[in-house]
């Protein structure tokens, strides 16, 4: 028998009639800018599945826009996301898009910097519940649910890197939650869910180990 969570029984703490489609919106918002970590001019949300025909209707587009802007699910300014965005200069667009075998509720956020004209994007999906998981960063395929401190990793693949990281967590008493790692050939990316949160120091050993292409902290939600 399926255990529940409660949160799939009452639902978050959220403005808006829906935990997929407003609660989801709003955190894979926040956690895109989380992750984007830049100012904020240009953004395109590329809504897939269900997003498609329920954005405007439950309120996808505000919680969309008011989660890049950092705000919550339950903060009372989503309702007046996009005319506050606006204010601010920020330019948001909505594109209707297949982005493959994903989850119903998917959006890609597609940031832009206006003077460099270059792109960077998150994919994330909304599970129920108002619960979501990040599946897509700038290329590199993720899975992850922000619900905890996570490092993302790229190296060039060699035998004992697993350990080499694993061995900075443990000299600064970090346990891991959970590890995924995918290859592409040669590249190796690496996901971890944390149970302590890293600092500085961490990011910078690992940054340090030969084999590193790149390393990114986020923080939780």
């Amino acid at each position: 028998m399926k255990k529940y969570d409660i949160f799939e029984i009452m639902g978050p703490i959220m403005v808006g009639p829906s935990s997929s489609h407003t609660a989801g919106a709003a955190r894979i918002g926040k956690m895109a800018r989380i992750i984007y970590d830049s100012d904020i001019t240009d953004v395109e949300f590329q809504l897939h599945g269900s997003f498609q025909t329920t954005y405007q209707g439950h309120g996808s587009d505000r919680a969309l826009v008011g989660g890049v802007m950092g705000m919550d699910p339950d903060d009372e300014r989503l309702v007046n996301s996009l005319a506050l965005a606006t204010e601010m200069g920020i330019n948001y667009n909505f594109t209707l898009a297949d982005l493959g075998f994903v989850h119903p509720n998917t959006v890609k956020v597609v940031f832009t910097d206006r003077e460099t004209k270059s792109d960077f994007f998150i994919t994330g999906s909304s599970i129920g519940g108002g619960k979501i998981e990040i599946i897509d960063i700038n290329g590199i395929h993720v899975k992850f649910t922000g619900e905890y401190p996570t490092l993302v990793a790229e190296y060039n693949d060699k035998f004992g890197m697993i350990a080499e990281i694993s061995t900075v967590l443990t000299r600064n008493f970090i346990s891991i939650a959970s590890l995924r790692v995918t290859r592409d050939e040669s590249i190796a990316q690496m996901v971890m869910e944390l149970d302590q949160p890293y600092n500085d120091d961490v990011i910078n050993s690992i940054k340090a180990i030969p084999e590193i292409r790149h390393i990114l902290g986020i923080k939780p939600l």
